[in-house]
């Protein structure tokens, strides 16, 4: 039997049971990463509360530390632009005159007129400050280390050998290959003094600093006739045949058979 609605029939609406938003569940399971997150908050509080405590304790101190910290990076950088930087542009002014006689010396120059050179060299000249006392005036500035190296070479070549190993001993250089000389030259002021055991340290020291076709071989060579003259004919040899095998163009390789002969 078929049923019809009224027209204007509305179905009854569903009874709603009102909850009770204040109902509390007495059971309930707490998550153990729930416990570990509020234990890690609960530390994290504790850590920044101590740390606001020592800050507001030692703020005179931190403020202290910060103005001291601040002063020194402002005073490094006023000495730089003001004293540091006019220091190297004077000190280069100065030690142009004696890098020209150096270059004439070591270039051109024989006998007394390159004695006279280094002389001009170390004391000055045209009224600009030899190389020894720009090493003592601008100590610290490039210019300086530089005339600690001009001064060893000049002190070696005017036979002042003690001089030429303190100041080749204070020179310092990025540059393997002008460093590599100055340990070979003090070698050689070893070698003058009749010191053979410090002297072959120092040239087998400068060859292995730049493994170089124009150093090495050269010093291998030093290095070898004085581990002979010394009567140390195996590591005399070895340096000997090293020239042979890895150096055949180099002029240090003329007559090597013969030394070698005298070595076996």
């Amino acid at each position: 039997m078929a049923t019809f609605n009224k027209r204007g029939y509305k179905a009854p609406k569903e009874k709603v049971e009102k909850v009770d938003n204040n109902f509390i569940e007495e059971d309930i399971n707490v998550d153990a990463k729930d416990s570990t997150t509020a234990k890690a908050f609960d530390a994290l509080d504790q850590s920044a509360s101590k740390a606001e405590d020592f800050v507001a304790k030692n703020q005179k101190a931190i403020i202290g530390f910060l103005a001291v910290v601040a002063l020194a990076t402002v005073s490094y950088l006023l000495y730089q632009k003001f004293i540091a930087e006019p220091k190297q542009e004077e000190a280069a002014n100065e030690l142009f005159v004696a890098q020209q006689n150096f270059k004439l010396a070591v270039d051109d120059a024989t006998g007394t007129k390159k004695d006279s050179l280094f002389k001009l060299v170390l004391n000055g000249a045209e009224g600009k400050f030899g190389v020894l006392k720009i090493a003592d005036e601008y100590s610290g500035s490039d210019a300086a280390n530089l005339a600690n190296y001009m001064a060893g070479i000049a002190y070696l070549n005017t036979k002042k050998y003690a001089e030429a190993i303190t100041y080749l001993e204070k020179f310092k250089s990025d540059d393997t290959m002008i460093s590599t000389l100055a340990i070979g030259a003090i070698g050689d002021a070893y070698a003058e003094q009749n010191k053979s055991k410090e002297a072959l340290q120092y040239y087998i020291k400068a060859a292995d600093a730049n493994k170089n076709e124009l150093t090495r071989p050269r010093f291998l060579l030093k290095a070898g006739k004085t581990a002979l003259a010394i009567g140390n004919k195996a590591d005399a040899l070895k340096y000997f045949n090293d020239i042979k095998d890895n150096f055949e163009g180099s002029l240090e390789a003329q007559g090597i058979e013969a030394l070698i002969g005298l070595a076996q």
